[in-house]
């Protein structure tokens, strides 16, 4: 169990105790009905990314997985309509480090009729070696922020249409980190977005762009007058296989996980909560941890650097 906690303004806290019978992210969406909701969930096919998965599709909600490997996605997809027999789940390939593959699932998507009311952009890598994308781009950059920032780009109009005709408020969701304040010391290093690579670094400036992200979108939505939330959380600290590219950490994080990190369940709840939640209706623009508001750094707040990621992402996608 997690042994510093204590619950914020929200009514919840990062953990959830051995005695109780469901975990965090079920707690936080406990009685909520999403049925009629669709939403998109990007890396479903492990970690948190499955746990989201699977409490949307309990709560009712139609989840479309956006997965990398087709074949884990399945066996995710099997394993959740095995425990929820009237779960509606569907399973797209989906490469966030490609900006054709994410053109191609958006095209799919759309052709499938469906609405949008939810996108949780929560796949990820996490301190890899240096690698380029399929576009030449730094691959965390690539994969975290540029090809979240390419799938919100397109599925906007659809979201926006869907909130239109619904009359309920469409959320964006952007997974970071706390890990965005071991970003580079200039925050985005646009001129060397390929240059003098460190691992942890990178990883830092691909997580605060993911809430810069969300801050300029959110800002763009509300001056537009859309009912579209966008939102960035921390899920926590978490033994997943983020770290695969770090044996020595990986091997202290799973010794020691059960101490002082979240589990998987737990990790999940604060995407969960911000999809899900009725108290979150109308928050937009803010970043959350352990189900509550927090405040990132001062370069996640940073209005201008906000604007000039935008500017930066939108030309590397055009």
């Amino acid at each position: 169990m997690w042994l510093f906690s204590r619950e914020g303004a929200s009514g919840f806290s990062a953990y959830s105790t051995a005695e109780q019978a469901y975990s965090t992210a079920e707690q936080v969406t406990q009685g909520i009905d999403g049925t009629g909701l669709t939403a998109i969930v990007t890396g479903a096919s492990s970690g948190i990314g499955t746990e989201t998965a699977r409490v949307l599709a309990l709560r009712g909600v139609h989840v479309v997985m956006g997965v990398r490997n087709l074949g884990a996605g399945r066996d995710v997809k099997e394993a959740i309509v095995k425990e929820i027999p009237s779960a509606k789940v569907d399973v797209m390939e989906l490469d966030l480090s490609s900006m054709a593959s994410v053109r191609k699932f958006t095209s799919e998507f759309n052709d499938m009729d469906l609405p949008l009311n939810i996108l949780i952009n929560n796949a990820g890598v996490m301190a890899c070696p240096f690698m380029l994308s399929h576009d030449g781009i730094e691959l965390q950059f690539a994969t975290n922020h540029l090809g979240h920032f390419l799938l919100t780009d397109i599925l906007l109009e659809t979201m926006k249409n869907t909130a239109l005709k619904s009359n309920i408020e469409g959320r964006i969701v952007n997974v970071s980190s706390e890990g965005h304040k071991l970003a580079y010391r200039e925050g985005i290093r646009f001129d060397k977005i390929n240059d003098e690579y460190n691992s942890i670094f990178a990883y830092g400036q691909s997580k605060l762009a993911n809430i810069l992200h969300a801050n300029e979108l959110a800002k763009c939505l509300k001056e537009e007058g859309v009912e579209i939330t966008a939102n960035s959380l921390h899920p926590g600290a978490i033994v997943t296989n983020l770290l695969r590219h770090h044996s020595f950490l990986n091997g202290i994080a799973t010794m020691l996980g059960k101490y002082v990190l979240k589990s998987i369940p737990q990790g999940a709840a604060t995407t969960c909560y911000v999809a899900l939640r009725p108290q979150v209706k109308g928050v937009s623009g803010k970043y959350f941890r352990d189900s509550n508001a927090a405040t990132p750094n001062s370069q996640a707040t940073d209005s201008e650097l906000a604007k000039k990621l935008w500017d930066f992402s939108v030309s590397l996608i055009h």
